[in-house]
């Protein structure tokens, strides 16, 4: 009996690693923007949090506030991380509810 317990426990493992993986797949095609100065900047980030577009509106480019420029892609590359970080917690959380593994997802 015993033995037989171990095994399906094993295959219940294996069948959560799948799903993770898939998971884990399916987060990096996810795109999620991150956004400042009210729509002026934008940046775009997969679910594995790789940076693949940056769009900034011409009005916000002033060659005398460089600084500004660079607050506003710094502010919106930080909030789609954040945004992509909450996903990723949300997504791959539902395997690890209730096994408290520090630093996990």
């Amino acid at each position: 009996m015993r033995g037989g317990n171990m095994q399906n426990m094993m295959k219940q493992m294996q069948k959560m690693q799948k799903k993770m993986a898939e998971a884990q797949e399916e987060l990096g095609e996810k795109k999620i923007e991150g956004t400042a100065g009210g729509g002026m900047v934008t940046v775009i980030v997969t679910g594995h949090k790789e940076i693949v577009d940056v769009i900034i509106k011409t009005e916000v480019v002033d060659p005398d506030d460089i600084d500004m420029l660079q607050d506003l892609v710094l502010a919106a590359t930080n909030d789609a991380l954040k945004k992509a970080e909450e996903l990723t917690n949300q997504t791959m959380g539902q395997f690890t509810k209730g096994m408290n593994l520090p630093g996990m997802f």
